[in-house]
């Protein structure tokens, strides 16, 4: 080995050596700020459902982890703006943070036309903290026992078949859209005011489907009050593995999870998102905390922030398609 060459890799070695403990350094140094003030956790809805269920789970355990105050806020209202613009305008250092669900992060911002927020200037995306599958079912009476029976059914006489959502614009309306495009079918929506009755009129056999979240209908699909046809992510879920997806059946591209993300105010510095996101994850591996959100049907589904970066800009550029495309406007 020459001199010059042994200088090289000595070199080599030395950066290799700083970089590490400019990394040590930079994640203790998050850690720090992260501990040196209370933390707030916005949940832009009401109590109760499994936005604030993510929101309290976090609260525990960054106040067990920093040894701070940690709450929950319930910033409710205008579809979940008012929690959203208290996030926008607080402080980028990690102690305010916004826990979303993916219709205010991906639909919304197409969909209503004074969409108030730039997502990816007003917000630093840190992990995507759960799923929740969704499912279409159909009513017993409609005699539809598969997906594909469904596509038979729709083809052969067209416009025929509607399906019940929670209002014009909402995920599992778009979930339906989706659907029809990709299924070549005509399906005619009836949107209600909400979850409940549209599920109630679909249990009475009025309308005969929806897409809905797996949670909320699994009881009646287990008591054959719902026949379910397929889940419409990528793969089969564990908390009904039994449901075959879309795909499966040859319906490809309808991939449609109700998801919940973590978000900090622009200007959080890399490193103390980086620290959140670690600290998320772990705290979502721990088996009670696993046990508490399939009990809500809700499973982890952490990522990196560039991951969850790409995947919120993924999501939005196809509903976005969806929107203009079927000029569906908000009510």
């Amino acid at each position: 080995m020459n001199r010059r060459t042994s200088m090289f890799r000595l070199l080599g070695t030395t950066l290799l050596a700083l970089g590490a403990l400019t990394s040590a350094y930079a994640q203790t140094e998050a850690q720090k700020q992260l501990g040196s003030d209370r933390f707030t956790i916005v949940s832009p809805f009401p109590p109760g459902g499994p936005v604030d269920t993510l929101a309290r789970i976090l609260s525990d355990g960054l106040a067990k982890r920093y040894g701070q105050v940690a709450v929950v806020d319930n910033a409710a209202g205008a579809a979940g703006n008012i929690g959203m613009d208290r996030v926008k305008r607080a402080k980028g250092d990690g102690h305010t943070l916004l826990v979303v669900p993916a219709g205010n992060l991906t639909i919304n911002p197409t969909l209503m036309p004074n969409f108030p927020f730039n997502i990816e200037k007003d917000f630093v995306p840190v992990t995507m903290l759960a799923k929740a599958p969704n499912v279409l079912v159909a009513a017993p009476g409609a005699g539809i026992k598969s997906a594909k029976d469904l596509v038979a059914q729709a083809k052969a006489k067209p416009g025929s078949l509607s399906y019940a959502s929670p209002g014009v614009g909402s995920g599992l309306h778009l979930a339906g859209e989706l659907f029809k495009q990709q299924a070549g079918v005509d399906l005619i929506h009836v949107p209600y005011k909400g979850t409940a009755p549209a599920l109630n009129d679909v249990l009475g056999g009025v309308v005969p489907l929806m897409f809905s979240n797996l949670p909320g209908t699994l009881q009646f699909i287990k008591s054959g009050k719902l026949v379910a046809l397929g889940i419409t992510d990528t793969r089969r879920t564990p908390v009904a593995p039994e449901i075959p997806t879309l795909a499966e059946q040859g319906i490809q591209g309808v991939n449609v999870t109700s998801w919940y993300g973590l978000l900090a105010p622009a200007g959080t510095p890399p490193a103390v998102v980086e620290q959140l996101a670690k600290d998320a994850a772990e705290m979502l591996a721990q088996p009670e905390v696993r046990e508490r959100l399939q009990a809500q049907g809700m499973t982890a589904s952490t990522m990196k922030p560039a991951e969850f970066a790409a995947a919120m800009r993924d999501e939005t550029k196809v509903w976005a398609q969806i929107i203009k495309a079927r000029n569906i406007v908000a009510e």
